[in-house]
């Protein structure tokens, strides 16, 4: 029988018990003392009625009791929401109404939320408050103190699904993906593995829970024993100052968040000597980015390659980040890696047929990490897991020695004259530019072409580059036929909550009004 997500919780109790679990704030627990906490939560939602494989969902940002929930849910067999609480009113009530969960579990400050969706749908039975006035709904606190610490009467199975992940809905509306017990265990235990977590780690996590990255993480720094930091938002001076006083050595962000943290390092020397090991995730590095981060904080960059829909699929090992190696070793640097333990990728042409390597086509996984499907949409799971193959919708190839290359999103592409050509590849040759702090290439429309290439650049301060600078030294480094055709200057990039810059919302500016949308 395979392992649950709650067998981990169990284990870590009985291997860990009294060694520090997790920090957040003043806080401070043992596994015992978690395990405690997350076995009274499981049983106070049993005492009030909830079954087995009902959902409960979270709106709340990064804290204790965010994990808690989690744990709740793991043991007893609940099936978790965890809402991305950066989201509009009414988009989290579409979700609960796509979902219906039994219970919702929320954070005071977003106590006006909570009740709006309460009162909406109807399948919530439980309101229960983390912290604030819980005088019209019942308080976390009070249920953990008066419930039982016994391990729950009830446990999920291996297939039963664990979390039902609220995918961004960049390409359409918001898709609930189903992650099962055996999934997430296969996953962390990947993660542990190809990732190179230690016992004798000290784990910061600042990427929100409502995140697949951010949890798995969690899971992962716990199954090995080591305690994580969790911090409720980013913020590089207090990250660095935690990292200098927790004397932290693993952690894992967001490209960009490295973008930030090597400019107040710039601006005063913390001492991040401690630091053996950063994960970095949710978007490419951009090549200049990572030789910069690797100068200033030393090789211990790790890339690790994932979706909601396929937990875990390529890890670019800190080893593998060659500054000074061979051209192939170098050029590995944009690369994601390679397929980590148990899985199997490869890259196919439009009619299904396996490329050559170096062809681009369409990345697939078989994983036992790959998604149960899509809630309420057997039609687009079928669509998107066929014959075992989770179609990623990533453009990319793979060289001789199975390193994977990820070149665009493929409704990223732009087909322009009947050419295609790849946004990151474009993007790449004007980060190379010393006055490009950030860039996003997108497709607009075009009278003859159809499409062109449009860059959207943030400079770096005092940047002096005009438009023909950058195309001038974009024809240096890619054929000229993928040059941008224009380029707008702005002040910032729009980005999704994980750090992804979110190329719809500057796509909507161009396509406006027109039947054909590029999204």
């Amino acid at each position: 029988m395979s392992l649950t997500c709650g067998d981990l919780i169990k284990r870590a109790l009985a291997l860990y018990g009294p060694q520090p679990a997790l920090l957040f704030e003043e806080k401070r627990f043992t596994f015992a003392q978690q395990a405690s906490r997350v076995f009274r939560l499981a049983n106070a939602l049993l005492a009030n009625g909830l079954r087995k494989q009902e959902r409960v969902a979270i709106l709340a940002r990064n804290c204790s009791e965010y994990v808690e929930c989690f744990g709740a849910g793991e043991v007893a067999g609940f099936v978790t929401i965890n809402l991305n609480s950066r989201l509009a009113q009414p988009e989290l009530a579409a979700i609960c109404q796509d979902c219906q969960p039994s219970a919702l579990i929320y954070a005071a400050e977003f106590a006006k939320e909570a009740h709006a969706i309460a009162a909406a749908i109807g399948s919530i039975r439980l309101r229960i408050a983390i912290g604030g006035d819980a005088s019209d709904a019942l308080s976390f606190e009070q249920l953990i103190a008066e419930a039982s610490a016994d391990i729950p009467a009830t446990a999920p199975t291996g297939d039963d699904i664990a979390y039902l992940m609220y995918t961004s809905g960049t390409t359409g509306g918001a898709k609930g993906v189903m992650i099962s017990h055996g999934a997430m265990v296969e996953a962390t235990r990947m993660l542990a593995h190809e990732g190179g977590m230690l016992a004798t780690d000290k784990a910061l996590i600042v990427m929100p829970l409502f995140h697949l990255g951010g949890k798995i993480e969690q899971m992962g720094f716990s199954l090995m024993g080591a305690p994580v930091v969790l911090k409720a938002a980013f913020d590089p001076d207090d990250i660095l100052r935690t990292v200098e006083k927790e004397r932290v050595t693993a952690a894992h962000f967001a490209p960009v968040m490295v973008g930030r943290l090597l400019e107040a390092l710039d601006a005063r020397p913390y001492d991040v000597s401690t630091l053996r090991c950063v994960h970095y995730a949710s978007a490419p590095m951009p090549v200049p980015l990572l030789r910069r981060a690797i100068d200033r904080m030393g090789p211990i960059f790790v890339q690790v390659y994932g979706m909601t829909e396929c937990l875990l699929g390529t890890v670019l090992k800190a080893h593998q980040h060659l500054l000074d190696g061979s051209e192939t070793e170098r050029s590995r640097l944009a690369s994601a890696g390679q397929p980590a333990l148990g899985n199997e990728v490869k890259v196919v042409r439009l009619d299904g047929t396996a490329c050559a390597p170096g062809e681009i086509g369409e990345i697939l996984f078989r994983s036992p990490t790959v998604m149960s499907g899509y809630w309420n949409k057997s039609t687009l799971t079928a669509e998107v897991v066929r014959d075992g193959w989770m179609h990623t919708q990533d453009l990319g190839f793979i060289d001789d020695s199975n390193f994977v290359y990820v070149v665009d999103r493929k409704k990223d592409m732009i087909i322009s004259g009947g050419e295609n050509i790849y946004s990151w590849e474009v993007e790449e040759a004007l980060r190379a530019h010393p006055d490009v702090a950030e860039v996003a290439v997108i497709a607009v429309p075009d009278p003859v072409w159809g499409e062109s290439v449009k860059a959207c650049v943030q400079l770096r301060p005092g940047g002096r580059a005009n438009e023909q600078d950058l195309i001038e030294h974009a024809r240096t480094r890619i054929a000229s036929y993928k040059k941008p055709r224009s380029i707008d200057f702005v002040e910032s990039l729009p980005r999704l909550f994980n750090g992804k810059i979110d190329k719809k919302a500057l796509r909507n500016t161009y396509w406006q009004g027109r039947d054909r949308q590029v999204s």
